[in-house]
């Protein structure tokens, strides 16, 4: 897990579609599938529900959520 993963993290579970917090953090959509994917597993679990275009997080997202934005906060303050 990195700064990197969380960030893509937090960006999908604000913005929604994949696409969009992709434009946001100016990455490919496929890059940033790959950095929540390899957040997923790193974790074991799941941290989105995917469905038509919807995402929404699992209860391991909803946990994972504060926890990151701590982080990034403290990593990375503003």
């Amino acid at each position: 897990m990195n700064l990197e993963q969380l960030q893509s993290f937090v960006a999908v579970s604000q913005i929604g579609p994949f696409t969009r917090a992709a434009e946001q953090l100016h990455l490919a959509q496929p890059s940033l599938s790959r950095q929540i994917a390899t957040l997923e597993h790193d974790l074991g679990a799941e941290l989105f529900h995917r469905a038509r275009g919807h995402i929404r997080l699992t209860d391991a997202g909803e946990k994972l959520l504060p926890l990151a934005r701590r982080m990034l906060a403290e990593c990375w303050p503003t």
